[in-house]
């Protein structure tokens, strides 16, 4: 599997362009309003036209379908659409499936969206209501009956698991809400632009679902995110340095559910993020070492130690150490915790501006990007680097390539 993916996919095609509407709590229009707006953004940011997509990759929850999303945003004809299962999971797919259709040829510009008014419409924090018969709502029912209804609640069962192995005490978590949220403070597009927490805020939140606090959770945003793929040839032409995509995994474990795979013989580590891993770092040929940002996905507190665990950045039971040492720049952008729960697509975004060299909490010298799609799910994940053709990434190249700590 690694050498056919490595043949096709590595280092063949680029993300070129970004775009997102603003993050808010209430829109005040259409998701379709929301998708249109952030995918002419992308194709400014990519100095390319409606006229030049072939392409399209959305997620299965969108509502927005690919051909009324094209036809409002004036483009043509259309030689490959794609949709994406799993919530949050589907983020870094999206732009693998895009990347898969360019290396073989059966489209030249592909774009990837999202877009929900999440805060304001459907909120998904609000649990499982009238769901249709169906094998995911069977799944379902080993757990409703007892209350676990909720995101929250799912993942609490996990958390303290993790808490209980490793003797740890729900305080650990509080280091990755003080990171997102510090880098959201210098963030003008972040919700919480301006408003970093504390360890002692964090402890003094209210409880969701113990051990979860309310400051370990997401919140609920309105918006749209959209990126461009193309090939690495026709990126090179573009404005902006591409940002390659050196490597593209999908990953579900064995006894895989969504969010309550409590069956497993192991509750404190996310099987689905390590096959992702493995396939990564095969792949691009990298360690954790080589890694210069990590854009994890952070719906959940808990699980961003789990990733950080399953990738090899340190041992299990030591992320919330990892963290709070700063061994490696989390989620530069302020993460769904901090910046806007877009479902991980601002997150890939950041990864690209951080490659470009113009993120706003920019690390210098920064060659590869390591981003994550939704946890707790069948996920996905990309590692993406600065083309050795331009100058992305080149300010300050002297910083360490490696951190105290890193695995590999």
């Amino acid at each position: 599997m690694s050498v056919r993916t490595r043949d096709t996919l590595g280092g063949r095609a680029a993300i070129v362009g970004i775009g997102a509407t603003e993050f808010s709590k209430d829109s005040g229009r259409s998701e379709l309003r929301l998708a249109v707006e952030a995918v002419r953004a992308a194709l400014d940011d990519a100095g390319l036209t409606p006229g030049d997509v072939d392409g399209m990759v959305t997620f299965t929850m969108d509502t927005s379908p690919e051909i009324t999303v094209a036809q409002a945003a004036g483009m043509g004809e259309l030689s490959f659409f794609s949709r994406i299962h799993y919530g949050g999971g589907a983020a870094c797919a999206t732009v693998q499936q895009a990347a898969l259709a360019v290396a073989a040829g059966v489209a030249e510009v592909v774009v990837c969206y999202r877009a929900f008014n999440e805060r304001s419409g459907r909120r998904f924090g609000s649990g499982v209501q009238r769901r249709e018969p169906s094998a995911e709502g069977a799944a379902l029912g080993w757990a409703l009956p007892f209350g676990l209804l909720t995101p929250a609640s799912w993942v609490a069962m996990a958390a303290q698991r993790y808490l209980h192995t490793y003797g740890l005490t729900p305080e650990v978590f509080g280091q990755v809400a003080v990171v997102d949220r510090k880098y959201a403070a210098t963030n003008p597009a972040a919700y919480f632009h301006g408003r970093p927490i504390t360890l002692a805020e964090h402890a003094a939140s209210r409880w969701i679902v113990e051990p979860l606090r309310l400051l370990d959770c997401c919140q609920e945003t309105d918006g749209g995110q959209a990126l461009v793929v193309t090939s690495l040839e026709r990126a090179r032409d573009l404005p902006h340095p591409p940002a390659v995509i050196r490597a593209a995994a999908q990953g579900a474990g064995r006894g895989q559910e969504q969010m309550t795979s409590f069956y497993r013989d192991d509750l404190t580590g996310l099987p689905e993020m390590g096959v992702v891993a493995r396939q990564l770092w095969r792949t691009a040929g990298l360690t954790p070492a080589d890694i210069d940002v990590g854009i994890l996905y952070d719906h959940f507190t808990p699980f961003v130690l789990m990733q950080l665990e399953e990738f090899g950045f340190c041992p299990p039971g030591q992320g919330a150490e990892f963290v709070a040492e700063e061994r490696l720049p989390l989620n530069t952008h302020g993460g769904q915790l901090g910046e806007a729960y877009l479902h991980g697509m601002n997150g890939v975004a950041e990864a690209v501006r951080q490659l470009r060299g113009t993120a706003v909490n920019q690390i210098p010298g920064a060659r590869h990007t390591l981003v994550t799609a939704g946890t707790g799910v069948p996920t996905s994940g990309l590692i993406l680097g600065a083309d050795a053709g331009s100058g992305a990434g080149s300010q300050d190249v002297g910083r360490p390539r490696s951190r105290p700590g890193g695995a590999g």
